[in-house]
């Protein structure tokens, strides 16, 4: 599987963006767009792309961290254990990346998928882990008539008292939902399901909402910490499912 590496012009600069095609087949393609995790771009999350892309998918993974400059993404251990460093690493990456920056790059990744030739239809999929699950669903309420398939892995505060918190959105969402969340994550509690559930529910979203059990906070990249097999093999199992069901049946473009 090839990664290629493209820019895509943004409203505040330039976002690289890795983009992913099956090895096997001729295009177009379904389209799928990935948004990261904290620790930004890199190797676990090109695998992730070559997964996704393997089962059929034009896949883009652009890095949301752009307007801080070029980075070296941070050692799992060592962000992990060390609080200050995690604080510093989210003061000047994360804290780029907020929702209304997003929604506005979202626009412009949008904007190429629609022009790219090898991509087959308008309607897309997207999916994110940690802080990129939050992206994910507030892209499927953000842009509702291009996004048909959102999901979200170990993604954290989704339903908040926050004026941008993603079940706010959901009473415009069109898409199926899908969002996994682990048993032993402070920032997705049981309130926190109970509410998304709700929310989702009331606005008639075709959704799902669960946890998995043993499993906890950053479980899907291979280079996490708490790395989890089983469930990361989950992940790929309900993701790829959600994508089919949706994405190959998707209006082929005009």
């Amino acid at each position: 599987m090839t990664r290629n590496l493209i820019t895509i012009k943004t409203r505040d600069g330039e976002s690289q963006t890795s983009v992913f095609r099956p090895d096997v087949g001729q295009g177009p393609w379904p389209a799928v767009l990935v948004y990261q995790d904290g620790r930004g771009v890199r190797q676990a999350l090109f695998e992730l792309g070559q997964r996704i892309a393997s089962a059929g998918y034009f896949v883009i993974l652009p890095d949301l961290f752009y307007r801080a400059g070029p980075f070296t993404p941070p050692d799992p251990v060592a962000f992990a254990q060390d609080a200050e460093l995690r604080k510093q690493w989210q003061a000047k990456y994360m804290a780029t990346a907020t929702k209304a920056n997003v929604r506005s790059d979202t626009e412009a990744f949008l904007a190429y998928l629609a022009g790219e030739r090898d991509v087959s239809s308008l309607s897309i999929g997207t999916t994110g882990y940690c802080m990129g699950g939050g992206l994910s669903l507030s892209a499927a309420g953000n842009f509702p008539e291009r996004v048909i398939a959102a999901a979200s892995y170990h993604g954290g505060n989704l339903a908040t008292d926050d004026p941008e918190s993603p079940h706010l959105l959901a009473s415009k969402i069109k898409a199926q939902v899908y969002v996994a969340g682990a048993v032993e994550d402070a920032s997705f509690p049981d309130s926190q399901k109970r509410l998304l559930t709700d929310t989702l529910t009331a606005a008639k979203v075709d959704h799902v909402v669960e946890t998995y059990e043993g499993a906890k906070h950053g479980w899907v990249p291979t280079d996490s910490v708490v790395y989890d097999r089983a469930a990361s093999d989950k992940h790929y199992q309900t993701l790829l499912a959600l994508f089919e069901r949706t994405l190959k049946n998707a209006p082929k473009k005009s």
